[in-house]
């Protein structure tokens, strides 16, 4: 079922999904996680900073959202939009579902695994959030297209009202010419008889 803008207006760019804090976090995570002098506690911080990230990053796939539909969740896929007046008149951008990386971090091959995982995961968002930006550019030419539609469509409404309002006060003056000649010649033949008694009178 197609989305309909409201009005055509520009999406706004906070709905789409961007998380450069969230991925930021991860990247700094990263390279804290490849100094070798972690002790076990040192770990265990890690983890539990790790595990929040994790949540973090569940919660905004979730709750990221465009018209109520999790666009980077569960309802991630095909995204059409009704971008135009008739049928068929519609944009469709593919989203990428946003997951986390499980597991923990409590030792170092458990770690090297988490951190291949992120690598993969930020490789996945970078090219996402490229193809939300070319979705953007898209959407503002199919914006732009729109508004000059809607100014031709009011010229041309506007050349219309005028040449029926011309047309129009053209057969005003017709009428009011043929009403004015019809009354002179009403006049005229109301006088004819009078004329005529004048002369029988006369003779």
């Amino acid at each position: 079922m197609p989305t309909t803008a409201s009005r055509w207006r520009r999406p706004p760019r906070a709905r789409w999904p961007r998380s450069p804090t969230c991925c930021s976090a991860c990247a700094n995570w990263r390279s804290r996680r490849r100094d070798g002098s972690n002790g076990t506690g040192d770990r265990a911080n890690l983890d539990t900073e790790f595990q929040q990230l994790s949540l973090e990053i569940t919660r905004i796939s979730q709750q990221t959202k465009f018209n109520g539909t999790a666009i980077v969740g569960s309802g991630a896929g095909a995204q059409t939009f009704q971008v135009g007046a008739n049928n068929g008149d519609t944009m469709t951008i593919t989203t990428s579902q946003v997951s986390t990386v499980t597991g923990d971090i409590l030792t170092s091959g458990a770690a090297s695994t988490a951190v291949s995982a992120i690598d993969a995961q930020l490789d996945l968002i970078t090219t996402s959030r490229a193809t939300y930006g070319a979705a953007m550019s898209r959407f503002e030419f199919a914006i732009s297209n729109l508004q000059i539609t809607g100014e031709n469509q009011q010229a041309a409404r506007g050349r219309i009202m005028d040449a029926d309002f011309a047309h129009e006060t053209a057969n005003l003056s017709r009428a009011q010419i043929l009403q004015q000649a019809g009354t002179s010649m009403v006049a005229q033949a109301n006088q004819l008889p009078q004329q005529v008694l004048n002369l029988l009178r006369g003779g």
